[in-house]
């Protein structure tokens, strides 16, 4: 029995699964087992087995495709490796081997991975292939998968293929991890109360861990009272040692004492993005001295374990210069659910 697909590309033989042994599967065949296994049970290529009978029958394949393509045609397995070839771009990698129909593409490097969402847009538009990515600006670990495409029908026309090769390359790369740079980085402590040993600063240690686990390190550690000219002046001495990035902490409020913000100014800051859509972390600053990066984070930084520095770091260390746009952008996705166990970035916030 022969039957046609809804875009007249393909003709199949139908076969009762008792009549199958020693045919050969066209494609994967799933065996899913609630709550507690996904996978192949049949492999494509396998030659059906007189035992084999039983369990394709509980899997619900009473019949079976005997393929025939054209030359027009594609099947899913190479379909799929055309599109991850297509899509896939510096800082990822995937395997040859082809698992129900899906190619995985996995981050090849530690870093920040990006997506032309209007380009996966086209692609996904033409309805019979398929890619799913994590968001664009997720931290991203060397082996993470970051995104899976495949063919949606078992076989299609090789045009649509086409199509969607082309729109990858064109939008070219769609999806790419960006390296983060290790820096040294410059810490300029403000506060009257810390300054004058009136309560132990906590921010240093949190400012630590969290570039570590960026890959860079703290090359100096400054400390300043409330005063600009005393904070423009322990940033500079930051600079002179080779900081490549300058942290702040403290002093980004609305209170008479909260100077930091002019500090930075007096230090020679320049494309200043001060306040966010971000909570925690409205009152952040983002601005350069020269080709240097300066952030000013505000007190919510010491209390939050995850704040809007975990959101704009990972972008500055792939070189990004952070506009106003691309902070107000933060809003969407900018509000943290302050969850009791925090799986960040695994997570909505920041995306």
């Amino acid at each position: 029995m022969g039957i046609t697909t809804a875009n007249n590309v393909s003709m199949k033989t139908i076969v009762p699964v008792e009549q199958a042994v020693g045919m050969v599967l066209p494609h994967d065949i799933t065996e899913i087992v609630k709550d507690t296994f996904k996978g192949r049970a049949f492999r494509k290529g396998h030659v059906i087995q007189q035992e084999d009978i039983d369990l394709l029958l509980r899997l619900g394949k009473e019949h079976i495709y005997v393929l025939q393509l054209s030359d027009n045609e594609i099947h899913e397995n190479e379909a799929a490796l055309l599109l991850a070839r297509a899509l896939a771009g510096s800082g990822t990698e995937y395997q040859e081997e082809i698992v129900e129909g899906k190619v995985s593409i996995r981050a090849a490097t530690d870093g920040l991975l990006k997506i032309d969402r209007e380009g996966l847009l086209q692609f996904n538009m033409l309805g019979e292939v398929m890619c799913a990515t994590l968001q664009t600006n997720t931290p991203v670990k060397k082996g993470e998968q970051i995104a899976a495409s495949r063919l949606i029908p078992l076989v299609a026309g090789r045009r649509v293929v086409e199509q969607a090769v082309a729109i990858a390359e064109t939008n070219r790369p769609i999806i790419q991890v960006l390296p983060l740079r290790p820096v040294q980085a410059g810490l300029v402590i403000t506060g009257n109360e810390i300054y004058y040993g009136r309560i132990e600063d906590k921010f240093e240690q949190v400012l630590r861990e969290k570039l570590a686990c960026l890959g860079s390190t703290v090359q100096s550690v400054r400390f300043a009272p409330d005063d600009p000219q005393r904070i423009a002046e322990e940033i500079h001495r930051c600079l002179a040692a080779g900081s490549e990035l300058i942290v702040t902490s403290g002093g980004m409020s609305v209170d008479p004492d909260d100077v930091t913000r002019q500090g930075i100014k007096e230090a020679g800051a320049e494309n200043i993005v001060y306040g966010t859509a971000v909570l925690p972390g409205a009152m952040f600053l983002v601005g350069r001295i020269g080709q240097v990066p300066v952030v000013g984070l505000p007190a919510c930084g010491m209390f939050h374990r995850i704040t809007v520095l975990d959101l704009v770091l990972p972008r500055i260390l792939t070189g990004a210069s952070l506009e106003r746009r691309d902070i107000a952008e933060l809003g969407h996705g900018g509000l943290c659910r302050n969850c009791k166990h925090c799986q960040y970035p695994v997570c909505s916030f920041g995306k």
